[in-house]
């Protein structure tokens, strides 16, 4: 006799938009969602970091979810649309142009991304799944600082 298979492995995932792009980040990693803010840029950082913001007493460091991707800045207006302030030590927040719902998959839908990137490094696209007709890049949320911090190291000249 054969035991029922169990439940799939199910997954939330909040989407969001940046240009013709849609993103993800597990919902349980996100702490929450903000409007209008205005990052206070840093000094020497790589174009994936458009700055600092305040989000309920937290300092977040701001991410560029297309850089982190592909090197290239999206044209962000000086207040931000949207961020989604990220759970965790890094203190981090991605820019949005737009928030979606929550929506659930399966683990199964998830098709793993490529673990490096053209440059050799670890890739912070945990992978891709399709969801209502769309691509979306499910990011991996461990290393977003480290992948967008690295793409400033590989262009720096040493002296």
């Amino acid at each position: 006799m054969h035991e029922a298979s169990e439940d799939p492995q199910l997954h939330d995932l909040v989407p969001f938009e940046v240009g013709d792009k849609v993103f993800a980040v597990f919902a349980d990693l996100v702490d929450g969602t903000a409007e209008a803010k205005v990052p206070v840029p840093l000094p020497n950082t790589p174009p994936a970091v458009l700055g600092v913001i305040c989000v309920r007493g937290r300092m977040l460091t701001v991410i560029d979810p297309i850089a982190i991707l592909n090197g290239d800045t999206f044209g962000w207006p000086e207040s931000l649309p949207f961020v989604i302030a990220l759970r965790g030590d890094e203190q981090l927040a991605l820019a949005a142009q737009r928030c979606r719902d929550t929506i659930t998959i399966a683990a199964s839908d998830l098709q793993p991304a490529t673990r490096t990137n053209d440059d050799g490094f670890e890739s912070a696209a945990l992978g891709i799944t399709v969801h209502g007709g769309e691509e979306i890049t499910v990011f991996r949320v461990d290393n977003l600082f480290a992948a967008a911090v690295r793409r400033k190291e590989r262009r720096r000249r040493r002296l």
